[in-house]
């Protein structure tokens, strides 16, 4: 008489992957069917036009203010009183710059009148303010206090 040491109990060191092929193949499937349909398109006739000139592409220019109102463009601090000669040559550069202006909200209202009086005496007229999203808008009632 033989003895049987295994147990029923024993774990099954063997994967079966035959679930795993079969899900497989069916996926293959699927994108053997559907990628031809997603390749068609409607067939438009465009009408032609004449070749026009690529737009102009303008440069935009980070002006920054920060807490203590001095003033940066591009990250390069330049001196208040040089300011204006700077925007002049930034100005004749470029046809029509773009101004992104990002003020410290404790810089003085102020200063930033300042910047912007020069902004239109040297003739830059687009000029956007870049501000952080707080997800919060303030109540009329909290602006009184």
């Amino acid at each position: 008489m033989a003895l049987n040491t295994r147990s029923e109990q024993t774990a099954m060191s063997e994967i079966n992957v035959t679930p795993l092929v079969d899900v497989m193949l069916v996926l293959l499937i699927v994108f053997i069917v559907t990628a031809p349909l997603l390749m068609q398109a409607v067939k438009v006739n465009l009408p032609k036009t004449a070749a026009v000139s690529p737009m102009k592409q303008t440069r935009t220019i980070q002006m920054s203010i920060d807490a203590l109102g001095g003033v940066f463009i591009d990250q390069r601090l330049i001196h208040f009183d040089t300011l204006e000669a700077e925007l002049k040559k930034i100005a004749a550069q470029d046809a029509d710059p773009n101004v992104q202006l990002h003020a410290d909200e404790s810089v003085r209202y102020g200063r930033v009148a300042q910047v912007l009086a020069m902004l239109q005496r040297v003739g830059i007229t687009k000029l956007a303010f870049v501000t952080t999203p707080s997800g919060k808008v303030p109540a009329p009632e909290e602006n009184r206090k």
